[in-house]
């Protein structure tokens, strides 16, 4: 008898368990999170504010890291963020050009918009670029 429990035991641990998915390696901050980095496992649990990511999830969209990840991470809704298209585009009329980041300000004589990586552009409309640098 205790030969049987301890069997449906353990397979009542198998059925309980919960599929999730592991970081390969560190994941940087907004570094583009897919489907190679990560492996599937199970385990009995996850932590009481985590839901845990479905590969699924990865098919039709593009995540993000919302924070560093280290190797061996249970991935959860909270870590990633979808992908978002943070480009300009620019119509200069016979001339069109497309720069990553997002406008802060425009007026009739120029646009300044700010790139990911935190540096300011102030273009002016007859194509004239200009750096602002703040410094901290």
């Amino acid at each position: 008898m205790l030969k049987l429990s301890v069997l449906v035991l353990i397979f009542s641990i198998k059925l309980l368990a919960v599929e999730v998915l592991v970081t390969k390696s560190d994941i940087n901050y907004k570094e583009e999170v897919n489907i190679t980095k990560l492996y599937k496992t199970n385990v009995n649990s996850v932590k009481k504010f985590c839901k845990p990511v479905k590969e699924s999830d990865f098919k039709n969209t593009n995540y993000r890291a919302s924070r560093f990840l280290k190797k061996g991470i249970v991935l959860c809704t909270k870590d990633i963020d979808k992908d978002k298209n943070n480009s300009v585009l620019f119509d200069f009329g016979t001339i069109q050009i497309e720069k990553p980041g997002r406008i802060i300000f425009e007026n009739d004589e120029y646009i300044r918009i700010k790139r990911e990586d935190g540096k300011i552009e102030k273009i002016y409309k007859d194509g004239r670029i200009e750096w602002i640098c703040f410094r901290s």
